[in-house]
């Protein structure tokens, strides 16, 4: 009988390992500017730069607009982290559910740059 009860717990610990459930995932908290985000991620926050991202002082607010009409209500986020600058995490940010980096995103809207 003890073994049967080892067996299943040892299952389940496999499954959640395997298997993360999205739950834990890192999510938009604010987006500070047109390249600078808060992301949460269980218990911590970050300060978040997206990678290789230049925008236009004049297209400065039409980006934040368009960010933050695709990372309302706190969508889940995939980071690819690329190193640090200013303090911040510079990272490529992705959306979980659809797979856009926001930088490529921003890019092809004609709202920035990338710059490597």
């Amino acid at each position: 009988m003890n073994f049967k009860k080892y067996r299943i717990i040892s299952l389940i610990i496999s499954v959640i390992l395997l298997f993360p459930i999205n739950i834990f995932a890192a999510q938009v908290l604010q987006v500070n500017s047109s390249s600078l985000l808060k992301i949460g991620d269980r218990n911590r926050i970050y300060t978040v730069q997206l990678a290789c991202l230049e925008v236009a002082p004049s297209k400065e607010k039409e980006a934040v607009s368009w960010l933050k009409s695709k990372v309302k209500g706190k969508k889940r986020v995939n980071l690819k982290p690329e190193g640090i600058k200013d303090g911040a995490l510079l990272a490529r940010v992705s959306l979980l559910e659809s797979k856009i980096d926001l930088a490529q995103a921003l890019n092809k809207e004609g709202l920035g740059v990338i710059k490597c």
